[in-house]
């Protein structure tokens, strides 16, 4: 009679593993045996000391209870144990087949059940010495300074509440109600603190609602007035983290209770408030900010360039579907850089959007790059420590006007110090890649130019592939 678990692999995708996996009659008794006498050692029943009641009356009043928990601790011990047999790396969760809910649990009789797992893909890492990069390089001109105090100008300007007609970056909150067709209720999402803005001249009309990038938002919004409903339609985004929402046909009726012209506050104004003094104070703390914010975008520039590098060198194939969670994943990973880098709430969630809107292709190379700095971290021991995390708080604390610890509590409460960690590790292990890099400087403007032409020439193959 066997005595041990045991774990048939069968490979039923390029990264996905059926295990067939068998518990043993002897182990399944023990287990039952093991639970029955622990309930029974705190069970309080009247009539009975603690711990000396009849297993026959446990069983009757608890028996059902300790049975599915038994069953959950065979199933995950035995899970546990094919992994680490058969060294196996899950992304995500195992699918149990059907019916494992009311697979029997009884003494004296085995276990058979099946899952399947999506696996890390196995690949080679490339040699690193022959990678290049272009590194951006400007000054930050006074035109960038004015621009910078434009942009404060608004945030910290004075609100008015006004009905109409809308102009560029007036704000509306209201109501917003969301269908999407084929969806089992409707509508599928309302609420009525939607938070709605005009996008600047600058953004060729596109904005985002409710994390999604609407094209023609500004000629939906001009010279509208608070009470009116305008309708948007538009088509979930192919690597939307909830998978209900992917290419899905969505309308979002949008009614304004309120809205608020912002009068922007001039450089004099902003100098008192911040307590500079001068406008050339403002102007130079200004351009600090600014070239601190040039040498993180400089950095990060040449680890996407690196990070592109990487995915070109290594293939592999990746899960066959993408889950919500790892999608979830990669949005989080980027609203922890934007909070990083200090951008407004509203211009994060302008990005989001615009990564949301990204094709799956583009979601499916993060997650391939995932998995390849992964592997680099494991081989270059690359590690977080908490100083690490907790100077990334300290830093987007800062960018933020908030407390540290008012920041790391928002972060833990969300779940996003995990995701800090992680990002950290990543940005650590493609520096350690650049350390390898050969390097040459680049016009800053002449390098916008490159990313605006590769961009153009992947959204336009995109378009054609779809």
């Amino acid at each position: 009679m066997a005595t041990e678990t045991t774990v048939v692999v069968e490979k039923v995708g390029e990264t996905k593993k059926r295990l067939s996996i068998t518990i043993p009659a002897d182990v399944v008794s023990r287990k039952i045996e093991e639970a029955f006498a622990a309930v029974r050692a705190d069970a309080q029943i009247p009539g009975f000391r603690r711990g000396s009641a009849p297993i026959a009356l446990i069983e009757k009043r608890f028996g059902e209870a300790i049975v599915n928990d038994a069953r959950q601790q065979l199933v995950s011990e035995a899970y546990g144990k094919a992994l680490q047999d058969h060294k196996l790396e899950p992304i995500g969760d195992p699918e149990l087949a059907e019916g494992f809910e009311t697979i029997e649990v009884a003494r004296g009789k085995p276990i058979n059940l099946k899952m399947e797992l999506e696996v890390v893909p196995e690949f080679t890492i490339p040699a690193l010495d022959s990678l290049e990069v272009k590194r951006p390089v400007t000054d930050i001109a006074e035109k960038y300074v004015n621009e910078e105090l434009r942009r404060m100008g608004y945030q910290m300007g004075t609100p008015a509440r006004i009905d109409g007609d809308f102009t560029h970056l007036d704000r509306m909150l209201g109501k917003a109600v969301v269908r999407v067709k084929g969806a089992a209720q409707d509508p599928f999402f309302e609420t009525d603190q939607c938070l709605v803005v005009v996008p600047d001249t600058e953004d060729e009309g596109k904005g985002q609602v409710l994390g999604l990038m609407i094209d023609g938002l500004t000629e939906k919004l001009l010279g509208k007035k608070v009470g009116d409903t305008f309708t948007i339609k538009t088509t979930g985004p192919e690597a939307h983290e909830r998978e209900e929402l992917r290419n899905a046909d969505i309308t979002i009726e949008f009614t304004p209770a309120q809205a608020e012209r912002i009068a922007p506050s001039a450089a004099e104004a902003l100098a008192e408030m911040l307590g500079l003094g001068t406008v050339e104070n403002l102007k130079e703390q200004v351009k600090l900010s600014l070239e601190s914010r040039r040498d993180q975008e400089q950095r990060a520039a040449m680890r996407e360039q690196a990070a592109e590098w990487l995915l070109e060198k290594v293939d592999f194939p990746l899960p066959e579907k993408m889950s919500g969670a790892q999608v979830a994943r990669n949005i989080e990973m980027a609203r922890l850089q934007f909070l990083q880098q200090g951008l407004a709430d509203e211009e994060i969630e302008r990005r989001l959007a615009e990564i949301r809107s990204s094709s799956e292709v583009d979601t499916r190379r993060r997650l391939k790059l995932f998995f390849v700095l992964a592997r680099l971290a494991q081989q270059f021991e690359v590690g977080v420590t908490d100083a690490e995390v907790n100077g990334a708080v300290v830093q987007m604390a800062r960018s933020r006007n908030l407390r540290p610890d008012a920041v790391r509590a928002e972060l833990q409460k969300s779940g996003r110090l995990n995701e800090m960690a992680l990002a950290i590790r990543e940005a650590k292990t493609l520096d350690r890649v650049l350390d390898k890099a050969k390097v040459a400087d680049i016009d800053a403007e002449e390098w916008n130019k490159i990313v605006t032409e590769r961009q153009a020439a992947a959204a336009a193959k995109a378009k054609k592939s779809k």
